[in-house]
């Protein structure tokens, strides 16, 4: 038999086997959810230090700040290490002052700006809805970040969150969309969780292959 029919005799006897039927069957509930899902503290301090070791172990760069002044520090030393020349920024409360003091051109992801000067720029600066400490990811929305683009464009993605934004796990995480937009859900949701990154080429890791190549996730206390 060659190789075309054995793909046929295996599609075919594939056919034969009936789904299983899942009418009238209820879905899991959030505690079934988390039954199976890594097990997360109960605590601000240990869910902070649990989204350290994921984000870490995904390669994201994860810098908690005292207040804003360190923060700004920090932002100018990447500036100086990457020699920014341009950065895009979201338009909020956290991020956008912090761009001011870097004294480098910004664009404002308004909704004016093209995926081209997007892509022109050497880092995104935006904010976050939360920070996930069961799975290290990043949850934003087109709304608290800046449009669709920002956040995939420029080759360094760096997220803004507070304290008070790191949730447990993934429950916790919808949960925390449906009270913050009740039915008026934002046009993107996503979970950012490390660096854009592919192994399909012989399994050896890249990253930066299909979005941004770094991660930096700075939290303010």
């Amino acid at each position: 038999m060659s190789e075309r029919e054995n793909i046929f005799t295996r599609i075919r006897e594939a056919l034969t086997v009936k789904a299983h039927a899942h009418h009238g069957a209820t879905l899991p509930t959030t505690a079934e959810h988390r039954a199976v899902l890594p097990a997360v503290g109960a605590t601000t301090a240990e869910q902070v230090a649990l989204f350290t070791k994921n984000a870490s172990d995904l390669r994201a760069n994860f810098q908690p700040v005292t207040d804003t002044a360190a923060l700004t520090a920090a932002l100018i030393a990447l500036r100086d290490a990457e020699k920014w020349r341009r950065v895009a920024v979201h338009p909020g409360a956290l991020a956008q002052p912090q761009v001011a003091a870097l004294g480098v051109p910004t664009l404002v992801a308004d909704g004016t700006a093209t995926k081209e000067e997007l892509g022109q720029c050497d880092a995104g600066i935006t904010e976050c809805d939360a920070l996930v400490a069961q799975t290290g990811s990043v949850l934003v929305t087109s709304r608290s970040a800046g449009g669709r683009a920002l956040s995939c464009l420029p080759p360094h993605h760096i997220v803004i969150a507070r304290r008070a934004q790191v949730v447990a796990d993934l429950p916790a995480a919808f949960a925390l969309l449906a009270q913050k937009y009740g039915g008026n859900y934002p046009s993107m949701i996503s979970f950012i969780t490390g660096p854009s990154r592919t192994g399909d080429i012989e399994r050896i890791l890249v990253l930066g292959a299909h979005g941004p190549k770094q991660l930096s996730i700075f939290l303010l206390d």
